[in-house]
């Protein structure tokens, strides 16, 4: 299987120099870089200066800094400071475009972005943030890979007007599948903890109501029910390997406080109540023995 470079020259392999979150505080100072600089705004409201023009700033923009092109960011209200996720890097060409450069065609240095874009690049930053606060090893790389795929998001956002025929694999079902995979794994590492959709959310820097639908799309039930199935199953290995635990103690260990609650749970699920489903059990390894 081969792909085009439709967006890209040669390969596309960018060097990350640095991730951060700011608030803005006070008027920075006026400068330039070498390298391409983005300022994606988090929260709040603010104002930009690129060039010699000054832009109005909120929640979701996002400010291209070119190579060579003086900004700064500008301090406008104490009341609600805006925080930005700034990242600075290099090595990069996309098509028709200059060396380490994003190009609108309008020329703007501000990229107002869709709803879908929105999310997608709030997850991206503080995935980078999040990395940059761990002692988790490959750091860069996780910088560098979750910085590609906002650059490319960024691309897509601004050539949605011209049509790109896809072939090979499908990447939004690719995403979608890396995304329930990963929240599959976390429920697996921390069934026994307590979970709710909102928390599964805020891990996966998603919203409850897109994760819940590609869940749904990917293994045919809600996170939560897949959750459940989880606990039981674990609960089913507890009873049948432990004869002295008491069922509020099982109940416990997968998660559930209320062992009248776990025990409804595991009749529905298995047909018979906890306790009679491990007489049952250990009456049929008896019998084999």
């Amino acid at each position: 299987m081969t792909f085009d470079y439709d967006l890209t020259y040669n390969d596309f392999n960018p060097t990350v120099f640095y991730v951060s979150k700011l608030k803005m505080t006070k008027t920075g100072v006026e400068h330039e870089h070498e390298h391409a600089e983005l300022a994606y705004i988090l929260s709040g409201k603010g104002k930009y200066l690129v060039g010699d023009k000054e832009y109005d700033v909120e929640a979701g923009d996002l400010v291209i800094c070119n190579p060579g092109v003086k900004h700064t960011h500008i301090y406008t209200n104490p009341d609600e400071p805006t925080i930005e996720f700034i990242a600075g890097f290099t090595d990069f060409q996309f098509r028709n475009m200059s060396p380490n450069s994003i190009e609108t065609k309008d020329g703007s240095c501000i990229i107002n972005t869709s709803a879908e874009l929105k999310q997608d690049l709030t997850m991206h930053c503080y995935a980078m943030i999040a990395e940059k606060e761990s002692c988790n090893p490959g750091k860069y790389f996780m910088f560098k890979a979750h910085l590609m795929q906002m650059l490319l998001l960024i691309m897509r956002e601004l050539l949605s007007d011209e049509t790109y025929e896809q072939t090979g694999c499908n990447i939004e079902s690719y995403n979608k599948s890396y995304a329930v995979n990963r929240i599959i794994s976390y429920l697996n590492e921390n069934y026994n903890k307590k979970i709710s959709l909102e928390q599964i959310a805020h891990n996966m820097y998603l919203s409850p109501v897109y994760i819940s639908k590609i869940f749904k799309e990917e293994t045919g039930e809600s996170p939560i029910n897949y959750l459940i199935k989880i606990r039981l199953e674990k609960a089913r290995d507890i009873l049948l390997k432990s004869s002295d635990s008491s069922i509020k103690s099982i109940a416990n260990q997968v998660g559930y406080e209320d062992a009248y609650h776990f025990s409804k749970l595991f009749k529905k699920y298995y047909g018979i109540s906890p306790l009679y489903y491990r007489k049952r059990e250990m009456k049929k390894q008896a019998s084999n023995q």
